[in-house]
């Protein structure tokens, strides 16, 4: 059975909506799929898509072939997780006590 990874559309008229499916490459575009793995919203400025990174490389590890189309969402995704990576610093905690940690006077006074 050939696998393929392919988008499947959804939406209304003018408003297109799709769906990353894995199906099988005989199966018609919007029929019967494997496995929902993302979404694609062309309409959307900026990244729109969204996909499950490791199911991907799972499916193309039991040879799924990706679409054009899904080949370049995988490679924005992908470029999109490893620069949010680095620039996801943790601020260092202030070293001022919090309200839990100080006692209030209202406990030393009974």
């Amino acid at each position: 059975m050939a696998v393929s990874i392919r988008l499947r559309r959804e939406g209304t008229k003018n408003s297109p909506y799709y769906k990353v499916v894995v199906a099988d490459k005989r199966s018609p575009r919007d029929g019967k799929f494997i496995e929902i793995i993302g979404a694609y919203d062309p309409k959307k400025p900026g990244h729109n898509s969204t996909l499950k990174i490791d199911r991907v490389e799972y499916w193309i590890s039991k040879g799924a072939r990706p679409s054009d189309t899904v080949r370049s969402l995988i490679k924005q995704t992908k470029k999109a997780t490893t620069t949010a990576e680095p620039s996801s610093r943790v601020e260092p905690e202030s070293s001022q006590p919090t309200q839990e940690e100080s006692p209030s006077p209202s406990e030393h006074a009974g």
